[in-house]
């Protein structure tokens, strides 16, 4: 199921486990917060709202509060001296859409759990490697003839003039 809900003057467009970055809103990482001014849902059946869907609502994790990046705000005026440097960095919240609810349901007090990802055997993969790269022979030095002819050369792919 998807819906499409508008907070702080813009409008999202999410399904269930979406992961999405908003303007700042109230909450604690870790709590759940509802939207109640959801603009359509949409799944087996859509529901276009005029403004909103009656007793839809969208509820969300708080996963973090954040800064974005620094935004430099320089004018100058030529000429005068005159020259003003401002930066500023937007607050935004993380998300995770729990639920999408109708028909005035109230969406859960606490989010729910989330599943565990096994571990990914990276160890393994790396010594292979390296046990691959060793057996190989590559570890062999250059012959000393190849190898001072590539300090003495330089860059050798320039052509010398002739002396007249």
């Amino acid at each position: 199921m998807i819906a499409a809900y508008k907070t702080t003057g813009k409008q999202y467009r999410v399904a269930a486990e979406d992961v999405l970055k908003v303007d700042k809103i109230e909450g604690e990482p870790g709590a759940v917060v509802e939207f109640g001014e959801v603009l359509a849902v949409g799944g087996e059946s859509v529901a276009v709202g005029s403004p909103t869907v009656a007793g839809a609502t969208v509820a969300a994790e708080v996963l973090d509060q954040g800064r974005g990046g620094k935004i430099i705000a320089f004018k100058k005026r030529r000429r005068k001296n005159s020259r003003r440097k401002r930066g500023h960095r937007q607050e935004f919240t993380l998300l995770r859409i729990t639920e999408i609810l109708t028909d005035g349901k109230k969406p859960s007090k606490t989010p729910p759990p989330r599943p565990k990802r096994a571990p990914v055997e990276k160890l393994a993969e790396t010594s292979d490697a390296a046990a691959a790269a060793s057996e190989g022979g590559a570890t062999e030095k250059p012959s000393t003839a190849s190898a001072k002819g590539k300090r003495a050369g330089g860059g050798g792919a320039k052509a010398k003039k002739p002396v007249a």
